[in-house]
């Protein structure tokens, strides 16, 4: 009996132990990177107004002329625009149209620019064709080059998504190659392709995890850049139709009563900088995380 009861707290103080130690490294990757946490918290925020904001929200394109142009107050917490619909509202539900373009920007262009980048680094006659296709899309201004697709193929969410994505495929795929030149370099890969082994599980087992960490801060910027894009397109008149709300478009229908109602620019601008500084910061912690030369001066 002795021996099961000594086993048994031997178990718990081990898993005690352990507990106690996950929640001190958690504290102290607090301490030293707070940015990630404070980054994400208001990240986490945001989406969760996006999620579950409109359903406690009025419909944000229903028009009330009596109440045009009201000024914030406890009833219209954001005020009015010029036909009368509550700007609470419309920012409340743009923060879906930003956050799904950003979120959706990162992840088809780090996709798409992984593989790019991989086949580029690693296969060396490739090298030269591919980058010089990344070096013409990056001379073309990324805003023109949406704005030209959005011009021929029409207005909407799946367009604005695929014109912002083109410009920042490039940007994946230089850092993506950057890391593979390092790396095949490196005794292991060496010994890899001396013992046979075939390209592609060389990409997948020795290539592609040195690339996992400057990809998920690059997937950041890329997110906070995309979100920027699509509300200067709503706010150009060249991102998504005017009938849905996004903070680019009711910016852009408020530049007019401006200096009657600044209210209307005032807070999709508040959000939107409140969003992409919520990105960028967790971006800036995750470098300092997963960088080690930085991590080795902290």
């Amino acid at each position: 009996m002795s021996t099961q009861t000594d086993k048994v707290d031997f178990t718990t103080s081990a898993e005690a132990t352990l507990t106690s130690r996950k929640d001190a490294s958690l504290a102290s990757l607090m301490w030293k990177h707070p940015s990630v946490f404070w980054g994400g918290l208001l990240l986490v925020i945001m989406v969760l107004v996006a999620v579950f904001g409109p359903l406690l929200t009025a419909d944000p394109v229903a028009i009330h002329p009596i109440d045009r142009l009201k000024v914030p107050s406890a009833e219209f917490w954001f005020g009015t625009d010029y036909l009368g619909r509550n700007v609470y509202s419309r920012v409340i539900y743009g923060a879906r149209v930003s956050l799904v373009v950003g979120l959706a920007v990162a992840v088809v262009a780090v996709v798409l620019g992984l593989v790019t980048g991989l086949l580029s680094g690693y296969i060396r006659w490739l090298d030269a064709i591919i980058m010089r296709v990344m070096d013409g899309l990056m001379a073309i201004p990324g805003i023109l080059l949406a704005i030209a697709l959005i011009s021929l193929s029409g207005a909407t969410l799946f367009t604005v998504i695929i014109a912002i994505v083109i410009p920042e495929i490039p940007r994946v795929v230089r850092l993506v190659r950057s890391v593979v030149l390092t790396v095949r370099e490196e005794p292991y890969v060496e010994a890899a392709i001396a013992a046979g082994t075939r390209t592609h599980l060389i990409l997948i087992r020795h290539i592609l995890p040195n690339t996992i960490a400057p990809l998920i801060v690059q997937a950041t910027y890329i997110c906070g850049s995309a979100m920027l894009t699509e509300s200067i397109l709503g706010f150009l008149g060249a991102g998504i139709p005017p009938e849905i709300p996004s903070w680019g478009n009711i910016m852009s229908e408020g530049r007019t009563y401006f200096q009657l109602s600044p209210w209307i620019i005032f807070f999709p601008g508040i959000a939107l900088a409140l969003t992409v500084l919520a990105v960028n910061t967790v971006g800036d912690g995750l470098r300092d995380t997963l960088d080690p030369r930085i991590a080795r001066k902290m």
